[in-house]
Formats: structure tokens, C-alpha cells, sequence
């Protein structure tokens, strides 16, 4: 302890006594100071001795985000002056953290379905469960992910036994913002195709509907829902109109149309893409665009020139809600004459009713699928006339209750009838 500090306690002790001493023996008092610094001594060399022996009285746990635990030994740090110093302070001023920090969303549903359709069964099923995970490398570096697991109708069969969940990495980008005029991405994308594909991902719960449009159905074949490449992307003022474009470089459809060609091109041609949409600010919520895609695909030992051709007129206001879309879909088999197109389009209408605090939504949807019988990259693949009849009820502001009315008709099929219902949440 130092001199101060006991100068400060001999001050406490000795203060009352000097406040209220009547005798002018200074030999009684300088007896006193001495017993009293005596035994400050002793007390400072017990606390000492105490200090150097006691044990810790707990250990620290390594501490804990709510999305990433921290290591629990210190990450080397690079030696003074070297790049990897420098960029960190800059990112530290910059107000980036040294180490990118995960930040996770979930979505899932539980659902209910009865339909008349022979050999079908009424009953619940689990709906798909899905993680968002995003994270800033740098002020102008994202990374963004999307994770589902989805129950198999053929769990515990075959040998070895069938997993009871598929797993399946639906998304992952990593871009750069230089502005908002122009942004580069690379990774596997949602193909930004037509609207509805970009604007509700996975998790049931960002789309008015359970069920998405037949022909932006995920594992559907009618588009490429999913797409691996590298993105280009910005919007342009334009006088109000601010006008937004996507182009698209990558590997286009799999060796199953319904798949994206995540391991690689199954040929040497790539595929492109096109979208350019408007948002005018004088009618904020309303969007419309078009999109043209290129790619060519193979079907067993026979090779094919698709083109895709898409347009969409948006109001995404709730009060009304309205989207339409509409895509046609061309093969040509290369070397020989003649082509096929394939068209397919929905319109779907809700309202968000201003009572009852704004909670419940109807909505109907038609839609319409028509695929040429010869179209041999389209092969069973039917067509469809369709509409779906239902209301949303926001139970909070992070679940909803949707329950529909469907009436499907297809070629040569009986009519179906359907009723279903759904629970669907973020967290």
C-alpha cells in the first residue's frame, strides 16, 4: 500500500482523538501514532498474505453471442505494421467488428391438408424448416445463406435406412456493394427470373399464400428456380422511375432440369439472364419488369436451346395486394426444325381488412399452366387450371394462420377438391 493511502487511514484513526483531546501531552500522543502505524503494518501484510494465496473463486465461461460462440484461447494477432494490422484498424474505425459477426433467422410451418383426389390421405405434415444466416465481412462485404431441412415421405426405408430430413443449401452469396447503382454477387441465387422467385424465399411465412404458384414451385421444372453464377445488379433513378436491372452469368439448369447445376456445367454453353423492372416513385408499391433467360440443356443424348420470356406487374401495397405473371418457355432441339413453347401465367388479389386491427387478409389466386403433349424437355409434366380461395390471420407479428379452399383441374383427371390449413412463424 502506499504512503498516501495510510497516511489517509492514520488520519481515521487519529482525527476524533486529536478533536476531542483536552491535554497538551505530546508524548501520549506520539505513543499513539507509533501503536497505530504498528498496527497498519500488521494488517497490510495479512492482506498480502491473503492475496497471494487465496484461490480464484470461479472461472470465466468464453464468452457468448446470441449466434457465434467466441474461441476460448485468444486468436493470434498479426505483428505491428503488417497488413493484416493495418486493415484492422481500419475496419475497426470504420465500425466493422475484427471478427464477422452471424446474425440467424428461422422460418417453419406445420400444415393440414384434405382433398378428394383418389388414393390421397387427409392429415398434418411437417413443412419445411428454414434458416437465414447473413454476416458483414467488411463495411461493404455480405455473405448471405439459406439452410432448409424437409421431411421425406420415404424416412427409414431402404438400406441403409433413408434420413428422416433432406438437407439442402438453397442459397449462398457473398456480395459487394460499390453503390447502389452496381453490385456484384457470386454464389447460388434464387433465379431472378420473374418476381415472386426474388421477393418470398423460403419460409412460408413471407407470402400471403401457403403454397407458392405452381410454376415457381421449389423442385418445379417449368423455370430454374435456382441459379449458380456470378449476379450483377443496381437501380438508376431515371427520372423517378428508378429503374433496377439484373444480369446474370452461370451454370444454368442440371443434368434434372429441376435442379441448378451446383457441381459444375453439364455442358460447355453458360447461361445468361436479363431482368429489368421499374418502381416509380409517384405510385410507391407499384413494380413492373420483364426478364429473358438463355440457356442450353441436354435430355438424355439429345441437346436443346431454351428460351425464357417473363413479365410481371406488381401493386404490393396490401390495401390492394396484387400481383400478375406470366412466362413462356421455348425449346428448340438443335439441328433439326421446329420448337415448342410452353406458357404459364397467375393472378393473384388480397386485401388487408382495416378492422380488427388489420389482422386478417383474404386472397384468391388463379393460375394456368399449359405444356405442348411433344415437348420432350417438358415430359410429364402437366398442365394445370387452377384457384385458390383463402384468408390470413396474423396471430402476432411473427406467426400467421392461413386456411385455403383449392379447386385443381387437370387433363384426363378428375377435378380436386382440397382444403388447407397452415400455421406458419418466423423466429
Amino acid at each position: 500500500m502506499n504512503r498516501a493511502w495510510r497516511c489517509t487511514c492514520l488520519l481515521m484513526f487519529v482525527g476524533p482523538f486529536a478533536l476531542v483531546a483536552q491535554t497538551p501531552n505530546s508524548a501520549d500522543m506520539t505513543e499513539t501514532i507509533k501503536a497505530l502505524l504498528a498496527r497498519i503494518d500488521r494488517l497490510e501484510k495479512r492482506v498480502a498474505d491473503l492475496e497471494g494465496t487465496a484461490a480464484p473463486a470461479h472461472v470465466e465461461a468464453p464468452a457468448v453471442t446470441a449466434s457465434i460462440a467466441q474461441p476460448t484461447t485468444p486468436s493470434p494477432q498479426p505483428p505491428p505494421g503488417s497488413h493484416d494490422d493495418h486493415l484492422a484498424a481500419t475496419e475497426a474505425a470504420q465500425g466493422t467488428p475484427q471478427s464477422p459477426l452471424l446474425k440467424l433467422s428461422g422460418f417453419s410451418d406445420i400444415d393440414f391438408s384434405a382433398t378428394d383426389q383418389h388414393g390421397t390421405k387427409s392429415g398434418f405434415n411437417e413443412g419445411q424448416f428454414t434458416l437465414h444466416m447473413a454476416s458483414a465481412l467488411a463495411p461493404k462485404v455480405t455473405v448471405f445463406s439459406e439452410f432448409t431441412m424437409t421431411a421425406r415421405t420415404d424416412a427409414g426405408t431402404g438400406s441403409p435406412p433413408a434420413a428422416g430430413f433432406n438437407a439442402e443449401v438453397e442459397r449462398i452469396v457473398i456480395r459487394y456493394d460499390q453503390s447502389d447503382y452496381f453490385k456484384v454477387s457470386f454464389g447460388r441465387f434464387h433465379t431472378p427470373i420473374n418476381w415472386w422467385n426474388t421477393a418470398f424465399h423460403h419460409g412460408a411465412w413471407l407470402q400471403t399464400t401457403a403454397a407458392r404458384p405452381e410454376m415457381v414451385q421449389f423442385g418445379g421444372r417449368f423455370i430454374p428456380v435456382h441459379f449458380v453464377g456470378g449476379l450483377i445488379e443496381g437501380a438508376v433513378p431515371a427520372g423517378g422511375l428508378h429503374l433496377n436491372y439484373n444480369v446474370a452469368v452461370g451454370n444454368g439448369r442440371g443434368s434434372i432440369i429441376s435442379r441448378a447445376g451446383d457441381a459444375g456445367d453439364i455442358n460447355n454453353n453458360r447461361a445468361w439472364l436479363v431482368n429489368l423492372f421499374v418502381k416509380p416513385d409517384r405510385l410507391f408499391g407499384l413494380q413492373a419488369g420483364a426478364s429473358l433467360y438463355r440457356d442450353k440443356i441436354g435430355v438424355g443424348s439429345r441437346n436443346f436451346d431454351e428460351w425464357i420470356s417473363s413479365g410481371h406487374l406488381v401493386w404490393a401495397k396490401e390495401n390492394p395486394e396484387f400481383i400478375a405473371e406470366f412466362a413462356n418457355v421455348n425449346h428448340t432441339e438443335t439441328g433439326r426444325l421446329g420448337s415448342f413453347n410452353s406458357q404459364a401465367y397467375y393472378v393473384q388479389f388480397g386485401y388487408r381488412l382495416p378492422e380488427f386491427g388489420q389482422r386478417w387478409k383474404p386472397y384468391y389466386r388463379w393460375e394456368y399452366i399449359h405444356i405442348p403433349s411433344s415437348d420432350p424437355v417438358f415430359i410429364g409434366v402437366q398442365d394445370l387450371a387452377g384457384s385458390t380461395l383463402g384468408m390470413r390471420y396474423d396471430i402476432s407479428t411473427f406467426s400467421a394462420f392461413k386456411l385455403e379452399y383449392r379447386n385443381q383441374r387437370r387433363p384426363g383427371l378428375p377435378r380436386i377438391n382440397g382444403i388447407f390449413a397452415q400455421t406458419s412463424f418466423t423466429f
